[in-house]
């Protein structure tokens, strides 16, 4: 339960900073921000954060490691689910034959997102799973490369088939899925004129609170390290206010030059929101007419002078 859940943060905590550059590549591709790709996008990420969660921790006290082999006879999945069989008892329940079930389902998931993120077919799934997990048994393999003096977690290439097994039975699986929800190609319609929801104008004010922050700690933190390790001010480096004061200007200076110099912040940029008609400052205006085009074919109305700023995809 707890690995589960540091896979759920770690991937939500990379949702949160790739969000703003999804949502730029969302609109520009596809028009606009879907709630089930969204969703299903953030779950890839949680999926391949639970990858690494489930395959690599705990991580052992390396005092207290005993360093295993490799199992490199590919029949040794037949032979667990022949033990499995001649066991007594139900074998559905057998501990061998569960490992070999959960395996295949562990990488199902990779499979779909393959079909439906991706728009690739099972080759491509097939190759996917065999990849990731190599990685993941080559990670194991080498003592999380060179962490730990030997592997403590055996290298099997029954785990490698079991895995490619379960990326290709979810790429088939998701055959289900509609042909026009599935890829990642852009849409024809993408740069169609849209309404100016509410909600859109929303998810550009928090593109942009989520920009400025990362733009603003992202400087504070390169300032920390060039107080420490090349200037050497240690007190500096406590105290926090010249890194926090250096964010907060340079990402204030970026956004005021953004917004001057052609009429839209990053969260206009990325949802493609644009203002005409305004006194706001731009290298080159359109007019009324072409504002009111625009407009009319998103189902809204400007004013006879255009004289207020009004927001147009």
């Amino acid at each position: 339960m707890l690995l589960g859940f540091i896979a759920i943060g770690i991937g939500m905590a990379f949702g949160v900073v790739l969000f703003v550059p999804f949502v730029a590549i969302s609109y520009r591709r596809r028009g606009g921000l879907g709630l089930g790709r969204t969703l299903l996008w953030l779950s890839a990420l949680i999926y391949f954060w639970a990858i690494w969660t489930y395959t690599l921790l705990p991580l052992p006290d390396p005092d207290a490691i005993r360093c295993v082999g490799a199992i490199t006879d590919p029949m040794s999945v037949v032979r667990d689910v022949q033990t499995a069989l001649a066991a007594p008892g139900n074998p559905l329940r057998h501990p061998a034959l569960l490992q070999l079930a959960f395996n295949v389902l562990l990488f199902v998931p990779l499979g779909v997102f393959v079909r439906v993120l991706a728009g690739r077919g099972i080759a491509v799934a097939l190759a996917a799973g065999f990849g990731l997990s190599l990685l993941v048994e080559t990670t194991q393999l080498t003592g999380v490369w060179g962490l730990y003096p030997c592997a403590y977690r055996f290298f099997d290439v029954g785990d490698l088939m079991t895995n490619t097994l379960g990326a290709v039975v979810g790429c088939t699986l998701a055959l289900v899925v509609p042909r026009s929800l599935r890829g990642s190609e852009a849409r024809a319609d993408a740069d169609r004129a849209r309404p100016v929801t509410r909600g859109r104008r929303a998810l550009a004010m928090l593109c942009d609170g989520l920009a400025y922050f990362f733009v603003g700690a992202g400087v504070s933190v390169a300032v920390q390290f060039w107080l420490q390790f090349v200037v050497g001010d240690r007190a500096a480096v406590l105290d926090g206010g010249v890194a926090n004061a250096a964010g907060t200007i340079t990402a204030s200076a970026l956004w005021l030059v953004l917004i001057l110099a052609g009429g839209r912040s990053v969260g206009d940029l990325a949802v493609q929101l644009r203002y005409t008609g305004s006194r706001m400052p731009a290298p080159s205006r359109d007019s009324c007419a072409g504002w009111v085009a625009s407009a009319d074919s998103a189902r809204f109305r400007c004013s006879a002078d255009c004289s207020i700023p009004r927001p147009l995809c």
